[in-house]
């Protein structure tokens, strides 16, 4: 989707929300929903479309953890290293998932912006530890292998729908 088909999204949204201040955190959702993150100058148009200063619209996007500032992948995968995890080894996901998409020297999301790779502290799925979500889908009892297994899984799905959307 190019910028200013977004930006059209953007104004959409925030007309859907009749311009109102007080429907600002509703707004940032939806526009994170499009973006997969929320870009500095859509923040700013948010200001403006509001009629509020930038520095209030900036700060509700860092105070509350729901938001980011930086791009995520398409697929975002969140290893919980919560206490039950953390004792069944769940840092041998993050290294394996890390290891099978190629993720060095600090980076989180992959060059092609497919997958984003975070811990967490918890995910609340004691039963199922160690636990990773990606996007909205609970996996437990997982082994490194298995995670790296689901993480090909994806990319040849991705890659089937790349072909498809290219005509061949």
């Amino acid at each position: 989707m190019d910028t200013l088909r977004k930006f059209e999204r953007v104004l959409e949204i925030v007309e859907q929300n009749g311009r109102q201040p007080s429907r600002l955190i509703p707004i940032l959702q939806a526009v994170q929903t499009e973006y997969r993150y929320l870009p500095e100058e859509v923040l700013t148009f948010i200001a403006t479309s509001l009629g509020i200063s930038p520095a209030k619209v900036f700060g509700v996007a860092t105070f509350y953890s729901l938001f980011t500032l930086k791009p995520k992948g398409k697929y975002h995968i969140r290893v919980c290293n919560g206490t039950a995890c953390h004792v069944k080894r769940s840092m041998e996901l993050h290294k394996a998932i890390q290891k099978k998409l190629s993720l060095k020297d600090g980076k989180d999301t992959t060059e092609d912006m497919l997958f984003t790779v975070e811990t967490v502290n918890c995910l609340g799925a004691y039963g199922l530890a160690p636990a990773m979500v990606i996007n909205e889908e609970v996996f437990g009892q997982l082994t490194p292998e298995k995670a790296a297994e689901i993480i090909e899984d994806i990319i040849k799905k991705e890659a089937v729908n790349e072909l498809d959307s290219n005509g061949a």
